[in-house]
């Protein structure tokens, strides 16, 4: 009997009026409260942050074109030293016959005699590629042609350098001059490469 007495007190049209109006006022709040405080922002807040993101993004954009920049002048300079290496350092398999071959050359071409020629590897610190080779290499002839030898190691496509010069006096009249000469250049390989 009293569920009757509920039901009953439902379907009374002042009952179902009031909560009719009820709904319609909570949707009327309910709709107020997104025209007058959107979720999203207002309109200016929602521009302020879409143009705070273009300037994001801008910027993001020059940092990826800087980066970009610095990728292709490191790539450059790889390629650039790749071919330097491959230019000018001698792989080390062919480094001793290579660098006697073309000092001798350069003797021959000078007009001096070449005398003993010793080799000495030694590794070069942070390098597992790159290694130096010193030569101790000796010369006879006279002053001219010692000293356009001097100007052809020092201008080899090698890249020879010279560390020092030790010239032995003449002996008596002869104008034959004994010269060591110590020289350095790098080879291309690996400590493992080496016979």
């Amino acid at each position: 009997m009293t569920r009757n007495f509920e039901w009953a007190k439902i379907k009374e049209p002042r009952v179902v009026m009031r909560a009719l109006i009820g709904a319609l006022v909570a949707a009327n709040l309910a709709a107020a409260v997104m025209a007058f405080k959107p979720f999203g922002g207002s309109a200016e807040d929602l521009q302020r942050r879409a143009a705070t993101l273009q300037d994001q993004l801008a910027a993001a954009q020059a940092r990826v074109a800087i980066t970009r920049r610095l990728v292709d002048k490191v790539e450059g300079a790889r390629r650039d030293g790749d071919r330097f290496l491959t230019q000018y350092v001698v792989d080390r398999r062919k480094a001793s016959s290579a660098l006697n071959a073309e000092l001798f050359r350069m003797a021959q071409e000078a007009g001096v005699k070449p005398g003993q020629i010793a080799n000495e590897y030694e590794a070069i610190e942070g390098s597992d590629t790159l290694q130096m080779l010193n030569i101790q290499a000796a010369f006879e002839g006279s002053y001219q042609g010692l000293t356009r030898l001097v100007n052809l190691i020092d201008k080899s496509p090698r890249f020879l350098m010279i560390e020092s010069i030790q010239a032995a006096a003449p002996q008596g009249n002869a104008a034959v001059m004994g010269v060591q000469f110590k020289i350095h250049t790098f080879v291309r390989g690996a400590v493992e490469d080496a016979p």
